[in-house]
């Protein structure tokens, strides 16, 4: 997901009768007093119900066909994904399918329709100002992972690993665990106590290696907010190379957990 170009798309878009644009701000959050029971499926019909009587009085046929073909659309929409809903869903819908966005956030909203010459983008310009385009970095030694997040949402997560051979960071695609390989070993020196005296002499400079490819990453994906987490020497050393600003450094070690459970803990 990426707000830009749809608000960009949005903020000019206008059309004239019969032609309407539907928007919806959907509280499906099981979590809320307001929801018990899934209220919401009762919020929802009653909405779409609505406009539908409306046009019925209004009797411009043209425009109750553009709706009923947005309406079903919007209903098709729930039906499939009524198992995977969390807080919220927001949908954006004309009938010749110019405008069509629909998503299910984490987020929650407070429910609204709208059948408008415009879109309403009231609600989803507060939810991108309260999380705009993220960037999580976590460092644990020799493996630095980052999270692309938006609206409470993780678009993408992938995990630079430090090859010891050839002193190359190499790139996991999507969820990559922790090395666990490091553990103890035999002899006077464990092999993980040999690591850890490798990684202290060497962390400035690997870390120094690593910092352009993180800027890279910051910039091609919009981050409009950075966070670094791990131990404090590592994101330290990390911030310093970066040249991309860092808005908060945390001091935990969270590359392990599943990635939802980060964006809880550290935005």
């Amino acid at each position: 997901m990426d707000l830009k170009p749809l608000l960009n798309k949005l903020e000019h878009y206008r059309v004239e009768k019969p032609n309407r644009v539907f928007t919806m701000y959907l509280n499906t959050d099981p979590a809320d007093p307001d929801q018990q029971g899934g209220k919401w499926r009762l919020q929802l019909k009653n909405g779409l119900n609505n406009f539908e009587s409306y046009l019925q009085e209004d009797g411009d046929s043209d425009e109750k066909r553009n709706y009923w073909a947005v309406k079903e659309k919007v209903e098709s929409f729930i039906d499939e994904n009524e198992t995977s809903l969390k807080k919220s869903v927001i949908i954006f819908a004309t009938a010749d399918e110019d405008v069509w966005y629909a998503d299910i956030l984490q987020m929650p909203v407070k429910t609204e329709f709208y059948w408008e010459e415009e879109p309403v983008l009231g609600q989803l310009k507060e939810l991108q100002e309260s999380f705009p385009k993220t960037g999580i970095i976590l460092t644990q030694k020799n493996q630095i992972k980052y999270i692309d997040a938006e609206l409470g949402t993780v678009n993408d997560t992938n995990v630079y690993e430090l090859d010891l051979d050839t002193e190359d960071w190499r790139m996991h695609q999507g969820t990559h665990k922790a090395d666990s390989n490091l553990g103890t070993g035999g002899g006077k020196t464990s092999k993980k106590d040999e690591f850890n005296e490798r990684f202290e002499a060497n962390r400035y400079r690997w870390y120094k290696s690593i910092a352009p490819k993180l800027d890279k990453v910051a910039k091609d994906n919009d981050w409009e907010r950075i966070y670094l987490v791990g131990e404090s020497d590592e994101v330290n050393d990390l911030d310093e190379h970066m040249n991309k600003d860092v808005d908060e450094k945390i001091n935990k070690n969270l590359l392990a957990e599943e990635e939802m459970k980060v964006l809880d803990k550290v935005v």
